[in-house]
């Protein structure tokens, strides 16, 4: 979409972030509820950061109690919106956790049972008997086809005529006074005009917050590096993702692929993060040590950044103090997995239509102090 120059775009809501969360509520209020949405996004191209760079698997079992709440509505809102595509958007891929008994059972929770070591290594056969003491497998895990989720976002939204601006990194933001308090929000080479604005921006949010003279939340951006690897021995297509307990690990099939990645959380600035060299190299030794697929070579790797707040749950809701203000942040790495789920909430609290639940108030950001 393009405007002359100094037009003001106007619209109901602007949503400021082109992530998997800002899209997937960008449509809901467009198709389910008519609002005129503006999605814009700082870089050229949707997803860039955060939700390009997923693991691409949803895993009930995985977070907190309100993150499985919203993983299973998620998985059924995607389940019943495959009845409009043409390939699924889900596949099955059994997520298994190892470890001892302590971390296994730490991580455990209702969508997980505890399976023996020998019945792990039976669905796992490349692990070294040595690596592990306890397991819990997690059958309704699946593999999610992300960038067909985000194509059946963009379409849904593009259909009810929303609008998508790319390129628009915001600078600058205002109230007008009176009645109408219209924000007025100035972008890189564009202006717009919008009723309320929904603060999807991911690692930068806070930044956000700041720039709308709301109070930052703060929100703290982790490293997760990943990388495609070769291997002597490719894991079989039914293969399940495994993941340690202790967080040193998780691998899963790509293809005739290794996806690997290290867990790691370390804090970041909010920045297009890039792997480091040494962290791959020290990721391919301990999965080769606890492992017998054999990676001969790094095919790809990459890092994004999942933003968390302080308890470790994303914050959705109406700030506290700054009218027509509306975060959506902080989901940490379940962004895919609650995407759908959140969307439905979000837009109900922000149209009234979603009474006052203990989820809406346990994502509330008013539970935040700083």
């Amino acid at each position: 979409m393009t405007v002359p120059p100094n037009t003001p775009v106007s619209c109901d809501v602007l949503v400021i972030g082109g992530g998997i969360a800002g899209l997937s509520l960008a449509a809901e209020l467009a198709v389910a509820h008519g609002a005129d949405v503006v999605l814009v996004e700082a870089e050229q191209t949707l997803a860039y950061h955060t939700s390009s760079r997923s693991a691409r698997q949803l895993i009930p079992s995985y977070g907190p109690p309100p993150v499985q709440d919203l993983t299973l509505r998620t998985l059924a809102l995607i389940r019943s919106a495959e009845a409009e595509l043409s390939a699924p958007v889900l596949t099955p891929r059994s997520f298994l956790l190892i470890g001892n008994e302590e971390s296994v059972r730490d991580r455990a929770s209702t969508h997980m049972h505890p399976v023996m070591p020998a019945e792990a290594l039976g669905l796992a056969p490349e692990l070294k008997p040595g690596a592990f003491t306890a397991a819990g497998l997690d059958t309704t895990s699946v593999a999610c086809d992300t960038d067909a989720l985000l194509g059946y976002h963009r379409q849904r939204l593009c259909s009810a005529g929303g609008r998508i601006m790319t390129g628009q990194r915001v600078r600058e933001a205002g109230r007008r006074e009176g009645p109408a308090g219209l924000w007025e929000v100035a972008a890189q080479g564009s202006r717009f005009r919008a009723q309320t604005v929904i603060n999807a921006a991911g690692a930068w949010a806070d930044g956000i917050a700041d720039i709308f003279g709301a109070r930052p939340l703060g929100l703290t951006p982790y490293r997760r590096t990943a990388a495609v690897v070769d291997v002597e021995r490719p894991l079989a297509a039914g293969a399940p993702m495994v993941a340690d307990a202790g967080d040193r690990f998780y691998y899963r099939p790509e293809g005739q692929q290794v996806l690997i990645s290290p867990s790691e959380s370390e804090p970041s600035v909010a920045e297009d993060a890039r792997p480091r060299q040494t962290d791959v190299q020290a990721l391919v030794e301990l999965v080769n040590s606890v492992t017998t697929m054999g990676i001969t070579g790094v095919s790809r790797a990459w890092t994004g950044l999942r933003t968390e707040t302080q308890d470790g749950l994303p914050v959705v809701g109406p700030d506290p103090a700054v009218q027509g203000f509306f975060w959506l942040a902080g989901q940490g790495g379940y962004g895919f997995q609650t995407s759908s789920g959140i969307a439905e909430l979000a837009a109900g609290i922000l149209l009234g239509t979603e009474a006052e639940n203990p989820l809406s108030r346990a994502l509330s950001p008013a539970r935040i102090t700083v």
